[in-house]
């Protein structure tokens, strides 16, 4: 069965960074992707190259998606913000609160990413698909999974078309997160975010950060494995296609990859899972 990819990057920061995300995304676009999503640090700290970078993209043929987040922004930045992106092509937003940057006083006039979501669809109707993030591991700032399950369906209420999941290892959670979602009337796409196995460090560094769980029978073996990236990188492919697998039985509406602008271990997932276009 088929099943649609899209893929994330973040702005390079050098000129030799930009040179090899393109190349890159050309290794990529065998996967056909339905889009390509760019990040951006807190505060918009890398705003220009996250446009620039999703120029690039458009540019070849493929559609793109800003990442863009409202934390200690006012109405009045993001309806210029707004007005930039549709003068440049841009038809796809991934919508995000975002992190309150080191140094700010407050949120600014908008406290949450449903009000983002709320304030795009006043100011520019449907011209934009509307991307959101969602947490099957539950957001690590949420009061409960109660009151995450809420403001996820808030957003979706506001105007959101899709949504994209926080990556993680244990499909169940998806699955039980895409449930009790519809029972509160969500009725659109959760996208599965995946991020593919390479180094153990980086991958531990990050999910402590945001919240993600490594099973510890995961953890355990990556560390059992020390510097061996070879070994590691094999445990990899094979814990995420299986969980690929599953989500795929499972009816998931697509596979978004935190490709950290790299290609080899998407397109490894994706030759695996019989993915990948010879078109």
């Amino acid at each position: 069965m088929t099943l649609p990819i899209s893929l994330e990057f973040f702005p390079p920061k050098t000129p030799e960074g930009v040179d090899k995300l393109a190349a890159v995304r050309r290794q990529l676009y065998a996967l056909k992707p339905a889009y390509c999503s760019v990040t951006y640090g807190a505060g918009g700290s890398t705003q220009d190259g996250t446009l620039q970078t999703v120029q690039s993209i458009l540019a070849e043929g493929v559609d793109a998606a800003p990442h863009f987040s409202c934390i200690g922004a006012s109405r009045d930045s993001i309806r210029a913000k707004l007005r930039e992106f549709i003068a440049t092509g841009v038809k796809r937003i991934v919508a995000l609160r975002g992190d309150l940057p080191s140094g700010y006083g407050g949120f600014g006039e908008f406290r949450y990413a449903s009000d983002l979501v709320a304030f795009i669809r006043e100011e520019t109707g449907d011209h934009f698909h509307i991307e959101v993030a969602a947490y099957p591991e539950v957001h690590p700032q949420a009061r409960s999974p109660e009151a995450d399950l809420q403001a996820f369906a808030t957003k979706v209420k506001a105007g959101a078309d899709a949504a994209i999941t926080q990556y993680f290892y244990n499909a169940d959670a998806y699955f039980r997160f895409r449930d009790e979602a519809a029972r509160l009337g969500v009725a659109i796409p959760i996208l599965a975010g995946i991020m593919p196995i390479t180094n153990s460090s980086q991958l531990l560094r990050f999910s402590d950060a945001c919240g993600a769980e490594i099973p510890r029978w995961v953890r355990l073996r990556l560390q059992s494995f020390g510097d061996d990236k070879a070994s590691i990188q094999a445990f990899g492919l094979d814990v995420v296609s299986d969980l690929c697998e599953r989500l795929r039985a499972g009816g998931v509406p697509g596979l978004h990859f935190y490709t950290m602008n790299g290609a080899k271990a998407t397109l490894d997932v994706c030759e695996r899972l019989s993915l990948i276009s010879n078109s």
